[in-house]
């Protein structure tokens, strides 16, 4: 019998499925659209991120899986390819390998068909070559190497987009100063290395916070909005508030959890776990169940600064 996939392997099923019904065949819907004023301004598809939003309620997984996070992840690198990007130039890609460097994509529409499909049954398996494929992009900084969220790169021209995500939905107290610390060092970090990368930072917070602790909910927000205006920290940042049913919040225990990111795997001192199980295969029927059954999840964007 086959073992039980993985909870990040599902919810990369779910993700994908969502994904691509938001863009049938590759088609994105235009994110353009003209104000009273004329003007152009960006439209995000909020109705997707609500459907990725309510993966990781759907499997109850918890911040230390990463899935939460992750579906922030998966949208913003949608959000890209709206926005017009080529859809291998930002990691994470909409299939597996989620990190495929240009110009192996290069090669891959130069040879013949039946290299190309050795070539792809190399890189999509459980341990790909080495610098060729990869689950996860982790960017070498100033002082130490740092898993990227969102990224644009390439061989030639290096990191030219980076976006850090993270979450926080629960223990305010305690998390709200350590998710902000951990942002500015990472910021310093790749900054200092990358001076001609785009930074930015995304935020997901959960709308409790305004009525559990309002003071901490000011005092972050007015942090975050310095970390945009830092010379040497993020050149964007976003907070996204995400609101969803107490009976679907999953109980994470006084301690803070983090985002399920480990920096020693990070940094190559020790293997990173999980990533190969991320693309085990999962049945289509449990991928059409969950759509049917998602939580409810809405974003409020009144509650944020503009």
């Amino acid at each position: 019998m086959a073992a039980e996939p993985s909870t990040k392997a599902k919810a990369w099923a779910i993700f994908d499925r969502i994904v691509a019904d938001a863009a049938p065949e590759d088609v994105h819907s235009n994110p353009w659209a003209k104000g009273p004023d004329g003007n152009l301004f960006y439209e995000p598809d909020y109705a997707t991120l609500n459907r990725l939003l309510g993966v990781p309620l759907y499997l109850k997984a918890p911040t230390t899986t990463g899935v939460p996070a992750l579906a922030l992840d998966v949208w913003l690198s949608y959000e890209l390819r709206r926005a017009g990007f080529d859809a291998d130039a930002v990691w994470p890609r909409p299939t597996a390998p989620r990190i495929l460097p240009g110009p192996v994509v290069s090669l891959l529409e130069r040879v013949t068909a039946k290299e190309r499909e050795a070539l792809w049954k190399r890189l999509r398996a459980k341990t790909p070559p080495a610098g060729a494929a990869a689950s996860s992009a982790s960017i070498l900084g100033k002082n130490y190497l740092k898993q990227v969220d969102v990224v644009m790169s390439n061989w030639v021209a290096g990191p030219e987009l980076l976006i850090s995500t993270k979450r926080m939905d629960s223990s305010f107290g305690k998390n709200a100063a350590n998710r902000v610390e951990e942002s500015y060092g990472d910021a310093k970090n790749l900054r200092l290395r990358h001076p001609l990368a785009a930074l930015g930072f995304v935020y997901g917070l959960r709308s409790t916070i305004f009525n559990e602790s309002p003071d901490k909910a000011e005092w972050l927000i007015d942090l975050l909005q310095k970390l945009g205006r830092e010379d040497d920290a993020y050149h964007a940042v976003a907070l996204i508030i995400i609101e969803y049913g107490a009976h679907l919040a999953v109980d994470e225990g006084n301690d803070d959890p983090g985002d399920g990111e480990d920096p020693l795997a990070e940094a190559g001192i020790t293997p990173t776990e999980g990533d190969e199980a991320a693309e085990e295969s999962v049945e289509l029927s449990a991928v059409e169940e969950a759509l049917a059954n998602l939580p409810r999840v809405e974003i409020r964007t009144e509650l944020a600064p503009r």
